[in-house]
């Protein structure tokens, strides 16, 4: 038997960023229908979820990877002031809920915690001098500290130097106004919302194996129940593909050219968990280090104060590993499904490219238990092995993306992709993901609806979701200023 439904809205995925462009849709058009499918019990149970998710708070403060040096030795600031500013829209967004009373509460998935970038060794030391030089310039980043001194480190996070070697060199940076996030709460949060609105149905156990547009430019979509077996079809308007590393599967099915030639590369990763309340209670810090050489962005080590489900923690790694599935809860075949003959030649140029990154993960593979402690050492150096535990991560899908210049490219980061008619829209990729969900969001806006993003349409309710829409942070600096002066206050965060 199968069943037909119908809908503006189809959005594939239970995750962070189906909730958050579902929430921004529903917002600005309350009259829309939106229906939500999800292949497991429950939302937002793969990268969304706090266990196995690496973006809490990602506001390019600490993150190095994306403030690499240049050959004279200066520092190029140009990707995380883009980070960091993607980061102000979903606090805007989160801050509009807040007030709406669609959110009771923000402490339930935000919570105040000092973003800390560490180094040590002369080499490391001169360089993180030199950006914070860079950084600290900008407004963006006003009220970042710097010191080489270790008794000023040990104030500020006791751990990493405690038991440290005397006479080596290390300096740090902190923001004291940075967020650690639950995202897997903040979905819950969404998703339990939009459910309370009209025309809004949020259905589970729903795997989604066949697209197709018809000729009437809607979507056919067809999902069969994991449980049951039992098919429906659901006919949409428009599409979002929001399935994390299952939407490069779901974008060759649509069979929209603009996804032709698009590759995924799974990364998977484990963390080291620590649960002793005395250990986490000392430790009030996201603290990041410098990235091995070779390896993916997603993998640079930091030593993590996480609240997740009310209770503190602390998240060493990730250690990266490589698994051919696309999802934590995925096939073994997805990476051999996902090869087509149009992504076969840019799968092929970019493994001949990234000869240290094949590298990498078979020595992160082949990294013993007792090696693995040693690197959470070099961070915390009287760490003992009994207080901490393995945490295994979400799966991660870098986008292999087809070149002009190059036959293919590996991206880091994410990318949205949208049909010529803007009837659907796929999102790939992994970091920084979920901190700039409603950035993202209001691409897929750009991109899909731009014809109702006027003055006599969206626009005016856009400005009162997102107040600096239209205005660049980077450059205004006193919007800046306003914006997270108001926004520190409805989350409970820090303000400096």
């Amino acid at each position: 038997m199968t069943s037909s439904t119908q809908t503006d809205v189809l959005l594939i995925g239970a995750g962070i960023m189906s909730a958050t462009l579902g929430t921004l849709l529903k917002e600005l058009e309350p009259s829309l229908s939106i229906t939500m499918v999800e292949s497991l019990d429950d939302c937002a149970q793969e990268s969304s979820h706090g266990w196995n998710n690496a973006g809490t708070g990602h506001a390019a403060n600490c993150e190095m990877n994306y403030t690499p040096a240049r050959a004279d030795g200066s520092v190029d600031i140009h990707k995380a002031l883009e980070v960091n500013t993607e980061f102000d829209v979903s606090r805007q967004l989160w801050s509009y809920l807040v007030q709406k009373g669609r959110i009771p509460d923000p402490q339930a998935f935000i919570h105040p915690c000092p973003h800390m970038s560490f180094v040590w060794g002369e080499e490391n030391v001169a360089y993180l001098r030199a950006r914070y030089k860079a950084m600290a310039a900008h407004h963006c980043y006003r009220g970042m500290e710097y010191s080489e001194d270790r008794a000023q480190i040990a104030q500020w996070a006791p751990l990493i130097m405690e038991g440290r070697a005397d006479g080596q060199p290390v300096a740090a940076t902190r923001i004291v106004s940075g967020a650690d996030v639950d995202y897997g709460a903040l979905t819950h949060l969404l998703v339990a919302q939009l459910r309370q609105q009209s025309g809004v149905e949020v259905q589970y156990h729903q795997h989604v194996d066949h697209l197709e547009q018809q000729e009437d430019g809607r979507w056919l979509v067809r999902c069969k129940h994991t449980q049951t077996h039992v098919h429906q079809s659901i006919s949409a308007k428009f599409v979002f593909i929001g399935a994390g590393g299952g939407a490069l599967e779901l974008l060759q099915k649509s069979g929209i050219p603009e996804g032709h030639g698009y590759g995924g590369f799974p990364v998977s990763g484990v963390w080291l968990r620590c649960d002793v309340e005395d250990i986490a209670d000392r430790h009030q810090a996201k603290v990041y280090g410098k990235a091995p050489h070779g390896s993916p962005p997603m993998s640079v080590p930091h030593l993590d104060t996480r609240i997740i489900g009310g209770k503190k923690s602390l998240l060493f790694g990730p250690y990266a590993g490589f698994s051919t599935r696309f999802l934590k809860q995925g096939s073994l075949s997805d990476l051999f499904r996902s090869v087509r003959p149009g992504n076969v030649l840019p799968m092929l140029d970019v493994a001949k490219d990234n000869w240290e990154l094949s590298e990498y993960l078979i020595s992160q593979v082949l990294m013993s238990e007792a090696h693995q402690f040693e690197m959470l050492k070099d961070f915390y150096p009287q760490a003992r092995s009994i207080d901490w535990s393995k945490a295994v991560a979400g799966q991660r899908v870098q986008i292999i993306k087809p070149g002009t210049d190059k036959l293919g490219t590996l991206e880091f980061g994410t990318e949205l992709i949208a049909s010529g008619d803007k009837s659907l829209a796929a999102l790939l990729g992994a970091s920084p993901g979920a901190s700039t969900a409603a950035y993202i969001a209001l691409q897929v806006l750009q991109k899909c609806f731009d014809q109702q993003l006027t003055p006599d349409g969206w626009l005016g309710k856009l400005k009162t979701i997102i107040p600096t829409y239209g205005v660049d942070l980077r450059e205004d600096a006193q919007a800046c200023f306003e914006t997270r002066q108001r926004t520190a206050a409805l989350l409970k965060l820090e303000y400096v």
